[in-house]
C-alpha cells in the first residue's frame, strides 16, 4: 500500500487513537488535530467550537478523517450538555470542512463521522442507508452533524459518513461501563431487553474506516455496524457466557429513566440498523458475531 499522509481529528479518543495506531502500524505518515499549539509537522492546531483550522497544516494530507466529538454517554443530557454534543460536532466538522475546501489541492477523501442515531427508533424494522432519519434530539444532531460537511462535497472532495454503532470495546464507549459490571457479576438487561443494539467490534470499526479512505469509488453514508444486530437480551446472554458471569441484575426501564434522564432513551431505544452499503463495497468483517466481537475486545 502506498504511504500516505492521512490527518486524524479526534485522534485520542477510543475510535481514533485505534484507528491512528493501525495507521501507523503499516507505515502511514498521521498528524494530529490538537487543541494546543501544534508541536511539530505532525500536529494541527485547532478549535472546534471556535470554528478555527491551521489549514496550512492539512497541505499535502492524503485524507482527513474527523471523529470528534463530546461524548454521548459522559454527561446527562442537560440542555447545557446537547449544546456541547452539538457545537463539538457540527461546529468542529463546518470548520474542517471549510478548511479542507480552501486547500489548492485538497485531500482525496473527507471521512466525517456519524452515528446510527440518525435513524433514531427504528423498532423491529431493520433500516439500512436508503432510511431517512428519525425523530428526536439525536436523529436531529446527526442530520446537522452531516449537513456540516457540505463545503467539502461542494469542493468536489470524495466524503464520506461513518454511520457508526456501538463499538465493542474495553477502552471506552459504551462497553467500556458495560464490562467492569458484568466481570464483576452485576450485569444485566436493560428495560424489557427487547430493544436491537447495533454493535461493531473495534478491530471492524478500525478497518471499516481504512476500507472507506481507500476506496476511490465510495461516498456518502455508510452504517458501521455488524451485519446482524442483536436485541440487549441476547447481548446480555452473549456477555455472561463469555465472562462465565451470571446476569441476574436487569435494570428497570424506570430506573433508567430516572438515573439517565433523556439520554436514557439511546440505552432503551431500539436501532436495528445493518451495513448494507459496506458489504455491497466488499467489507469482510473479522468479528462478525458478538461473542467474537466479545472475545477480541478482551484480548486487545
Amino acid at each position: 500500500m502506498q504511504r500516505s499522509r492521512i490527518a486524524v481529528a479526534g485522534a485520542s479518543g477510543l475510535i481514533g487513537s485505534a484507528l491512528v495506531r493501525s495507521l501507523t502500524a503499516d507505515g502511514h505518515e498521521v498528524v494530529r488535530l490538537v487543541r494546543r499549539s501544534a508541536r511539530g509537522e505532525e500536529e494541527v492546531c485547532w478549535d472546534p467550537e471556535g470554528q478555527y483550522v491551521d489549514a496550512a497544516g492539512l497541505i499535502g494530507c492524503d485524507a482527513v478523517v474527523n471523529l470528534a466529538g463530546a461524548g454521548i454517554g459522559d454527561h446527562r443530557w442537560t440542555d447545557a450538555y446537547k449544546k456541547t454534543l452539538r457545537d463539538s460536532r457540527v461546529l468542529g466538522t463546518a470548520a474542517l470542512a471549510e478548511a479542507v475546501a480552501s486547500l489548492p489541492e485538497p485531500p482525496r477523501v473527507f471521512v466525517s463521522g456519524s452515528a446510527i442515531g440518525y435513524y433514531g427508533e427504528t423498532g423491529d424494522r431493520a433500516v439500512d442507508e436508503t432510511a431517512p432519519p428519525g425523530d428526536g434530539f439525536l436523529p436531529s444532531l446527526c442530520v446537522e452533524w452531516e449537513e456540516a460537511a457540505a463545503p467539502a462535497q461542494e469542493a468536489g472532495v470524495r466524503t464520506v459518513f461513518a454511520r457508526t454503532g456501538l463499538v465493542v470495546a474495553r477502552e471506552g464507549g459504551a462497553w467500556g461501563r458495560l464490562f467492569p459490571l458484568f466481570q464483576a457479576g452485576l450485569g444485566g438487561r436493560m428495560g424489557d431487553g427487547r430493544q436491537y443494539w447495533s454493535y461493531i467490534a473495534l478491530h471492524d470499526e478500525v478497518a471499516a474506516l481504512r476500507h472507506l479512505i481507500d476506496r476511490e469509488d465510495l461516498s456518502g453514508p455508510f452504517n458501521l455496524t455488524a451485519p446482524e444486530p442483536l436485541t440487549n437480551r441476547q447481548i446480555t446472554d452473549a456477555m455472561g457466557r463469555v465472562l462465565h458471569r451470571p446476569t441476574l441484575f436487569p435494570v428497570p426501564a424506570p430506573a433508567l429513566r430516572l438515573a439517565l434522564g433523556e439520554m436514557s432513551e439511546d440505552v432503551l431505544g431500539s436501532a436495528r440498523v445493518v451495513p448494507e452499503r459496506l458489504l455491497e463495497s466488499g467489507f469482510s468483517f473479522a468479528f462478525p458475531g458478538i461473542e467474537e466481537a466479545l472475545r477480541a475486545a478482551l484480548q486487545q
